[in-house]
């Protein structure tokens, strides 16, 4: 599913328009932005959670050359799904 068919299975389900629907998934993904960009954890009860890890700087091989690389040090999302998620799964 890409994000014109999330909008669709929205506003079909929430008895919307597409534009009111359209304008609710891009304010929902930019409120989870914003809170992940100030570290903070998003948590949606039976979906699951957000989270923002830092991953350690490490070796790796270039594949191209087979050289030895250093991979820097960065910060990444990581999701964990909630129960209720998980269950239909």
């Amino acid at each position: 599913m890409n994000k014109v068919e999330l909008v669709a299975a929205v506003a079909a389900e929430a008895g919307l328009t597409k534009v009111v629907a359209q304008a609710a998934v891009e304010a929902t993904v930019n409120a989870i932005k914003d809170a992940l960009a100030k570290g903070e954890n998003v948590q949606l009860v039976g979906f699951g959670t957000f989270a923002v890890t830092e991953r350690a700087e490490r070796n790796g091989v270039n594949p191209a050359t087979g050289k030895a690389i250093k991979i820097a040090a960065k910060k990444v999302v990581k999701f964990k799904a909630g129960k209720a998620l998980a269950e239909t799964l």
